[in-house]
């Protein structure tokens, strides 16, 4: 007798069984790792109003993830310097393949997959060298890792693929740790940053990097625009009594643009923009030190808004404007006069807020 099961791999082996798609998991527009109120963690799934769709469990604090372009796959980075990834089925609401660091290595909490899926590509520390190299995974065969090559610089925190489906933008943050030092930063005098451009094979295509004055304002996080321009959030890693610019934007071929508010509201962000995102022309960085979301004209660079929100780092563009989240469990969208919306869930949302394509 054929069972339910056979005739099903039957039409999958014949090509005639739908794939899954992010829809059969409840169409999500957002997954956050996030801490329960009981001290587990979890990636969970979010509509466009901040309603939960699922929540999934990780062995420990999650940084980001990196959500497969068809189907609905996705990958929670451990925060850094963790050597764990997972690879969870979200429609079917289990774990199906953990990343585990090379020796000598550490995931930085960001990935990026390629335009097909097929594969994924993470930035991980090689602590001993020091240097930072981006990892290639092959996603159909259980997520064998195939190789890896330079970053282009230290401390590669984020990497974003570009809208041609080719080039890979790297944040490389500049800052030398080891796990041995814990989270000690160990080449402050020395860091330079840089954004990285490079080809699937390795090629560095352009590097770009601040201005000697300010080389202690790390890159951390990068947002895109759909015609290739890169938005960039950085930490300052100097002197307190200074208070350089934390977000700018960069376009091939050009010099970056750096972008600050009025001093007295800049201040407030105490030197430290965790997330960045791009909408309809802004891009807007969040400070959970500061309590603070700034958003920014591209074209002007003129600030348009302050938002006050306490702990606030999650943030991601969304209907209506930028969506953000807080360690307080609160959701909101940010319109050009403030909260449109908000709601709070029972949890403390981690630093990211990845949206799905």
């Amino acid at each position: 007798m054929t069972t339910r099961r056979s005739f099903l791999a039957g039409l999958a082996a014949a090509g005639l069984c739908p794939r899954p798609t992010w829809a059969d998991a409840g169409a999500p527009a957002y997954l956050s790792a996030a801490k329960m109120p009981d001290g587990r963690y979890s990636l969970v799934g979010l509509t466009t109003r901040g309603s939960e769709l699922f929540r999934l469990p990780i062995p420990a604090r999650g940084h980001a993830a990196a959500a497969h372009p068809e189907r609905p796959e996705a990958v929670a980075f451990a925060r850094r310097p963790g050597t764990f990834a997972v690879v969870v089925d979200c429609a079917a609401g289990r774990q199906t393949a953990l990343l585990a660091a090379p020796e000598g290595r550490h995931f930085y909490g960001h990935g990026t997959f390629s335009r097909d899926g097929s594969l994924l590509y993470t930035v991980e520390n090689d602590y001993n060298a020091p240097r930072g190299v981006v990892s290639v995974w092959e996603v159909g065969s259980g997520y064998l890792r195939l190789g890896e090559f330079p970053s282009g610089g230290i401390g590669p925190h984020d990497i974003r693929l570009m809208p041609d489906g080719e080039t890979f933008v790297v944040a490389n943050g500049g800052i030398e740790t080891h796990p041995d030092s814990g989270r000690t930063k160990l080449n402050l005098g020395t860091m330079k940053p840089n954004l990285t451009y490079l080809r699937a094979d390795g090629t560095i295509l352009e590097q770009v990097e601040l201005d000697h004055h300010i080389h202690r304002n790390s890159i951390r996080h990068l947002a895109l625009s759909p015609d290739g321009l890169v938005a960039f959030a950085m930490q300052w890693e100097g002197d307190t009594a200074r208070h350089p610019p934390l977000v700018g934007t960069h376009r091939r071929g050009e010099a970056p643009r750096l972008f600050q508010a009025a001093e007295s509201v800049h201040r407030e962000m105490r030197g430290y923009a965790g997330s960045v995102a791009y909408a309809d022309g802004k891009v807007a960085i969040t400070s959970p030190r500061g309590g603070m979301v700034q958003v920014f004209d591209v074209e002007t660079g003129d600030c348009t808004g302050v938002h006050r929100l306490a702990d606030v780092c999650g943030l991601s563009s969304g209907p209506g404007g930028f969506t953000v989240t807080t360690g307080t469990g609160e959701i909101s969208v940010l319109g050009t006069t403030g909260l449109r919306w908000e709601t709070t869930l029972a949890c403390q949302w981690d630093n990211h807020l990845v949206a799905i394509a």
